[in-house]
């Protein structure tokens, strides 16, 4: 662990590949070490100090991993935004986080420009990627500054954001530790290490999905802190991977379930044209995924696909191709230093095989929601916290998912929260109650529907629909904005307005066994 960590091994070879980006561009170690290291001078000469925070709207790119090293070896959190939130969302999250700084790509302009009319950063503090009105280009940034190593250097974190029951979205902030950015960063490898994933020579790493989902840039981070070349891809397609990962002999990757099914769906000729003997580790997880197409993937890359179980908030469960053959569905064994435990509804400890929501243990529960202890303690059970899921533990301590949160919908390895959508939808002048919920969809696992009980004179049809998708669009990201609508005289809800969403949800799923 004393030779690992991004900084420490740049100085040692300078010249090693450490990054491919979109537009297959090579950037040496001592390339982007240097352009992180501008970017912290610039952040400070901004006036920032430690445990300050720098919000993002980016895409897949330089910039993004840039701005990641320069808050993490400057003792900065790094606040990552979901590229496709609506303006009201990220301004909600740049304002609850207290974001010193904004940074966005032209991209986005649509909904970030609105966002900015929102927030308190001033035009000083707000840079762009290509030209957005009211931003700074991003080179000034870091224009006149050194590339040597600065002074002071402390670790700093990423601090994502998850949403909950209520709808808005809670960062996940962890306590900063006053040491050494590489040491935080080799300590950040164990968990690599416990899918055997070594600092070796050779070893590249393809990152497909957006770098804002907290595993993809935990696992894209850590790759550099163990001295591996990152592949970035801009936007995911199915031949373009395999294409990569012949090209730079890729390794490792952090993948979801969709992206598996969308490789199978290839013609054979078009996967046989690929040589992805090179991949040694193919880790999955954020959505379930099927025990069929588990299989397949297994039996054309070879025992490299591993999985776990785990959240934002910490602590979770791992599995081996090896042992996964023999358990089939399992989601693993909890990894070192963690702790997985399934209580009934009194706070008793299951027995073996009977399911119960699941908690989870990881170090101290080192975490607290911002800005929110309330749903902090809620999570809690003295050091376990919980996502809401039901599982059960078999005789061999090995996880099985039964359910997964009460009415959380999964798209394509996408958590969506219905509460949120539906606080969106309650606003409509014609909306008189609402339910949303995930419907089954081939490919992407759940879509989201929502089924809504229009006020009192309003009739139910097309031109409605119309109306409510139009009115959602300059609320809602687009994934989270419902594929379909359907109607209802009147709600199922008990005396006490407790709403049974399973009464409405369950015909969808008829004649389906919903995954998990």
């Amino acid at each position: 662990m004393a030779d690992l960590g991004f900084w420490k091994m740049a100085a040692a070879e300078p010249d090693a590949l450490a990054l491919v980006t979109p537009d297959e561009k090579s950037v040496t170690r001592g390339e982007l070490a240097a352009a992180s290291n501008r970017t912290l001078r610039g952040l400070r000469a901004l006036g920032l100090e430690g445990g300050d925070v720098v919000a993002v709207v980016l895409e897949n790119g330089q910039p993004f991993l840039e701005l990641y090293l320069a808050c993490f070896q400057g003792g900065f959190y790094l606040v990552p935004i979901n590229n496709h939130l609506a303006g009201p969302e990220i301004a909600y999250i740049v304002n609850d986080s207290e974001a010193k700084v904004l940074v966005a790509s032209e991209r986005f302009a649509e909904a970030v420009v609105p966002a900015t009319t929102e927030i308190a950063i001033p035009e000083s503090h707000r840079f762009a990627v290509g030209a957005l009105p009211g931003f700074r280009p991003l080179a000034e940034l870091a224009e006149g500054q050194s590339g040597d190593t600065p002074e002071d250097r402390t670790a700093g974190a990423v601090m994502n954001y998850t949403s909950g029951t209520t709808g808005r979205p809670k960062g996940v902030r962890r306590p900063l530790a006053p040491l050494d950015p590489d040491i935080v960063g080799a300590m950040f490898t164990g968990f690599h290490q416990m899918f055997g994933i070594q600092p070796e020579a050779g070893n590249v790493h393809i990152t497909g999905s957006p770098l804002y989902h907290t595993a993809v840039l935990m696992f894209a981070g850590s790759s550099m802190h163990l001295g591996h070349a990152v592949v970035l891809m801009d936007k995911w397609r199915p031949e373009d991977m395999l294409r990569l990962i012949e090209t730079w002999r890729v390794t490792t990757s952090h993948m979801v379930p969709t992206q598996f099914n969308r490789l199978l769906q290839l013609p054979e000729d078009v996967r046989g044209r690929y040589d992805c003997s090179s991949t040694r580790t193919m880790i999955h997880a954020a959505a379930p995924c099927p025990v069929e197409v588990k299989q397949q993937m297994l039996d054309w890359w070879g025992d490299s696909i591993w999985e776990y179980y785990a959240a934002t908030e910490g602590g979770g469960t791992i599995v081996s191709p090896e042992e996964w053959r023999k358990k089939p569905g399992t989601v693993g064994k909890a990894w070192t230093n963690a702790e997985v435990r399934i209580f009934d509804e009194e706070g008793n400890d299951c027995p073996t095989g009977t399911p119960g929501t699941v908690y989870m243990l990881r170090g101290q529960a080192d975490f607290e929601y911002h800005k929110d202890k309330e749903k902090t303690e809620k999570a809690r059970r003295g050091n376990y916290f919980t996502v809401g899921d039901i599982g059960y533990l078999d005789e061999d301590g090995y996880l099985f998912l039964c359910d997964r949160k009460a009415d959380m919908i999964i798209s394509g390895g996408v958590n969506i929260y219905p509460a949120e959508i539906e606080s969106a939808l309650q606003t409509h002048p014609k909306v008189a109650d609402v339910a949303v919920f995930g419907i089954p969809h081939d490919d992407w696992g759940e879509e989201v529907k929502a089924v809504i009980e229009p006020i009192a004179g309003v009739e139910p049809g097309e031109a409605l629909t119309e109306d409510i998708l139009a009115f959602c669009k300059e609320r809602l990201a687009k994934y989270k904005t419902p594929r379909s609508i359907d109607y209802t005289d009147e709600m199922p809800r008990d005396p006490n307005g407790k709403l049974y969403k399973r009464k409405l949800r369950d015909p969808y799923w008829e004649g389906r066994e919903k995954a998990i």
